[in-house]
């Protein structure tokens, strides 16, 4: 397209960018443009026309509003202050946003987009643990079938939804070939938890490894293995060993690398803590499963393995598993028993008290490290010793027993109640 005026001529326009030569050709002549006829030959609109020639120019970059803006409200409440929960990484927000809010975009885009917001990225950066490295772990793989190894994620703090603040420990025991693990929630790591879930993992894996690699946790080890000593293996732990048909290897103290397998994908674990405040106790055990269930379903990145697939292959190489009876042995059973009306359960013929508000319910009946655990729903009620006794109170459950029937004050009921006890235990301790 060729403008001819008396003042220049042959200014081409090709292009909308062209426009802008009209502009001082049009200020210092009174040159006028038919804008209308210019849009039609470049198949414009006659306002477009007019915005080019006053200097407009096109973005090189598309303003456009992403999809991840929508939860930028929900981001910024969960990474207040003020909120309970606790994002460690990037990635567990996603997560946390893709499980609960149905966020849909590829992880490496919503950190992205996190990285582009400072108030979002500063949340991070505060909370980015640092890692000393001295020296770069050789990687090793092992044969399949031939080793587990087994660690705990110890003393989480987590906040339950009605604002009790428990403390809690995650087993984990991981497959080394097929990297297939298993994650188990407790409130203690006493040695008979240990045996427990060590007993469900064999039976998840669907048999036992040749051997089992281990840190110097006091449950295993009695003294610690070192650079210059191979380290003392508690004899119960060895007998479990024994019983099991595999080898305690444990570690050289100080050297977690030993065993990366296991420590490393330990912060997946960081995700319990985005569900501060939200979540009873029976829910957090859910949560846990399905976390399990998630990576064992999800292809490793070291290996390129799904692992709930390659299990099936491992299975064919583990050992066999033990007998039901030695496994019922170390196994931590739970039963159901009905409180009765003097606010007693029973247990192998000896009766343990509960607190009277309990008489009529069922409780939920765990024994281990050498004492009755018993449970409504999953609210721990009370813990009793185990004794050849025929009755068993707690003082308190026995007082507040006795204020249901007495009419006394509270002093006397307690004088009452501690006088019924001492005959009580004289009169029903067995031989």
């Amino acid at each position: 397209m060729i403008i001819k005026n008396n003042i220049q001529t042959n200014i081409i326009i090709n292009t909308l960018e062209d426009l802008t030569k009209l502009k001082p050709l049009m200020e210092a002549g009174n040159l006028k443009v038919n804008k209308s006829q210019i849009a039609r030959e470049l198949g414009v609109d006659a306002r477009t026309v007019g915005k080019y020639i006053n200097g407009y120019q096109k973005p090189t970059t598309r303003d456009r509003m992403s999809k991840i803006d929508e939860f930028y409200t929900i981001i910024e409440e969960l990474l207040s202050d003020e909120s309970k929960q606790i994002f460690y990484y990037k990635r567990v927000l996603w997560q946390y946003l893709v499980d609960n809010y149905q966020l849909d975009c590829a992880q490496s885009s919503f950190r992205r987009y996190i990285s582009q917001h400072e108030e979002f990225d500063c949340y991070f950066r505060k909370r980015r643990k640092k890692y000393a490295k001295n020296h770069a772990p050789m990687r090793y793989e092992t044969a399949i079938g031939q080793q587990a190894q087994i660690d705990w994620k110890e003393s989480i703090d987590f906040i339950l939804k009605d604002g009790e603040i428990i403390t809690i420990n995650v087993f984990v025991a991981l497959l080394s070939y097929s990297r297939f693990r298993v994650y188990r929630l407790s409130l203690n790591k006493s040695q008979d938890v240990l045996f427990s879930f060590l007993n469900d993992a064999f039976e998840t894996f669907g048999g036992v490894p040749r051997e089992l690699l281990t840190d110097n946790m006091k449950t295993v080890m009695d003294e610690a293995r070192t650079d210059y000593y191979k380290g003392k293996v508690n004899n119960k732990f060895q007998q479990f060993a024994n019983d099991y048909g595999f080898q305690v290897k444990p570690c050289i103290a100080g050297r977690p690398n030993t065993k990366a397998k296991v420590e490393a994908p330990m912060k997946l674990l960081d995700e319990i803590r985005a569900y501060n405040g939200t979540l009873d106790y029976e829910g957090l055990h859910q949560l846990v499963a399905r976390l399990n269930n998630r990576i064992n379903s999800t292809c490793h990145t070291t290996t390129g393995k799904i692992p709930i697939l390659h299990l099936e292959k491992e299975k064919d190489f583990l050992s066999e598993l033990p007998t039901e009876q030695i496994r019922n042995h170390y196994s931590i059973k739970t039963i159901d028993v009905t409180v009765n009306p003097q606010s007693m359960i029973y247990h192998k013929s000896n009766q343990y008290s509960v607190p009277p508000e309990y008489i009529g319910k069922k409780l939920k009946l765990q024994v281990y490290d050498q004492k009755i655990h018993l449970y409504y729903n999953t609210d721990l009620v009370t813990i009793h010793p185990i004794k050849n006794q025929k009755l068993n109170y707690h003082f308190d459950h026995y007082v507040a027993i006795s204020s249901l029937t007495l009419k006394h004050s509270a002093t006397e009921i307690e004088d009452i109640a501690k006088n019924n006890l001492e005959m009580i235990g004289a009169i029903y301790q067995n031989d």
